[in-house]
């Protein structure tokens, strides 16, 4: 090590001039060594900081040589952060002492009088060992955030409507920048699919793409989760714990349904996002954030904007690029691709292949309005295909949420929307059988068909 690291020492000796030698020799190699003649302050120390490495004395009072105290502050050290690295220093080379030391934790045992270079090398080694235990850690933490998204099947988008050419279009251009992105669209459009694409295409990809479903998270776990938190900052805080933004450094951090936070939190998120750093609950010191930001929301954000529900600094913040998400019921050309790329999804899943639907059920599918969009069509194919017992699912295994008709005086009388209710109803009531309902409605099958995409059904 030839350089200083950003790493804590804190030495715990009762004599000054060891503490005195110990920080010249230190210093210029660890950002900060702390030194300390009163072990009983060690508690307090502890509770406020997080040290790389410890070098604890085994005496402190004088004529002591048994090793009996540096051994309680051991014990003591290792109750508060049962992950500190501590290396024991005696000027007596008791090998029971050692085995003591060693049974109750510490790392490793030094004998005074040492050498400059033995104990640079032993402070260093123990940091290295800290640092390779943290970063497992780490890795762990992120492995456990992104566990649940490698059960998910995550696809590219499929369209071919002319309503998501401008989204294509969006996610093509702004993959290239790190600019912030923000997605608005009813829920089950797909923006986790858009965010998901466009980190994809970035010079991100390499990175983690991490999800945090701001909906879910309740107010009291809000800054843990997303930045973190010291050992001890709170009950049942037993461990550090990175942060969302942290798991995402050098990646895509997605904050999906924004417009659930209070004002409070978006304040805090607002703050974080122009300084481009964290500070984890507990902690005095901040750490830097490298990441490519991406918001979604199903909420009418420009109304809660003017209603005082939104602050207008945040949302400019995160939509340097908006996309706007169509729902399904507006890109109706779409669903005969979405409904059997889920089918072949399902028939896979529930070994059922060889499945497909019926002209009349695709038809039938394209006729309903999709309330719950993207995310609804996929359940009822799931549901379509654990159902069905022959080789073609038909339209009544297409079972849709129709609401009940509301009465004739809250209707629309005008002509166009008249007529195309009746050839929707005439198409149910005969089970899209196209040419009972051309005779229903006194139409040629032609006529039938070119009124039918005239009214996009």
């Amino acid at each position: 090590m030839n350089k200083k690291v950003s790493g804590k020492v804190l030495f715990v000796d009762d004599d000054v001039d060891v503490l005195h030698t110990a920080r010249m020799i230190l210093k210029p190699y660890f950002t900060e060594v702390v030194v300390l003649t009163e072990p009983d302050k060690i508690p307090d120390l502890l509770l406020e900081n997080n040290f790389d490495v410890i070098v604890l004395d085994m005496n402190f009072s004088f004529g002591q040589t048994s090793g009996k105290e540096g051994l309680f502050w051991l014990r003591k050290i290792k109750s508060i952060d049962p992950e500190a690295h501590v290396l024991m220093n005696t000027a007596y080379g008791d090998i029971q002492l050692a085995v003591d030391a060693m049974k109750e934790g510490a790392i490793d045992f030094l004998v005074k009088p040492w050498e400059q270079e033995k104990l640079l090398a032993t402070v260093q080694s123990v940091y290295e060992l800290s640092q390779t235990k943290k970063e497992n850690r780490n890795l762990n933490q992120i492995k456990n955030a992104l566990s649940s998204d490698l059960d998910q099947p995550f696809g590219e988008l499929i369209s071919k409507s002319k309503s998501m050419i401008p989204v294509f279009e969006a996610i093509d251009k702004v993959a290239l920048t790190d600019a912030n992105v923000l997605i608005l669209g009813e829920n089950g459009t797909g923006k986790e699919l858009v965010a998901r694409s466009i980190h994809r295409k970035s010079n991100r990809q390499q990175g983690n793409f991490i999800n945090v479903d701001l909906g879910a998270i309740s107010g009291s776990l809000f800054e843990s989760e997303l930045f973190g938190h010291k050992k001890g900052a709170f009950t049942d805080a037993r461990e550090e714990r990175l942060g969302r933004f942290e798991m995402a450094n050098g990646g895509s951090l997605f904050l999906d349904e924004i417009g659930n936070l209070n004002l409070n939190f978006q304040s805090k998120l607002l703050s974080v996002i122009q300084n481009r750093e964290v500070f984890k609950v507990g902690s005095s010191h901040a750490s830097k954030i490298d990441i490519r930001l991406i918001c979604a929301t199903n909420k009418p954000i420009y109304q809660m904007l003017a209603s005082d529900e939104f602050r207008q600094d945040l949302l400019y913040r995160i939509n340097t690029v908006e996309i706007n998400l169509p729902p399904l019921r507006n890109r109706t050309e779409d669903i005969p691709a979405l409904a059997n790329h889920f089918l072949l999804l399902y028939t896979k899943k529930y070994n059922k292949q060889n499945q497909r639907f019926s002209e009349i059920a695709i038809r039938k599918m394209q006729l309903y309005s999709w309330p719950g969009n993207i995310r609804e069509l996929q359940h009822l194919v799931e549901r379509a295909v654990i159902m069905n017992e022959g080789s073609q699912i038909e339209e009544h295994s297409i079972m849709l949420n129709i609401p009940a008709e509301s009465d004739d005086s809250a209707k629309n009388f005008h002509i166009k929307n008249i007529e195309k209710e009746a050839i929707q109803k005439a198409l149910k009531a005969v089970n899209w059988n196209m040419t009972e309902a051309a005779k229903i409605l006194g139409y040629g099958r032609s006529t039938l068909y070119r009124k039918m995409k005239k009214y996009e059904l």
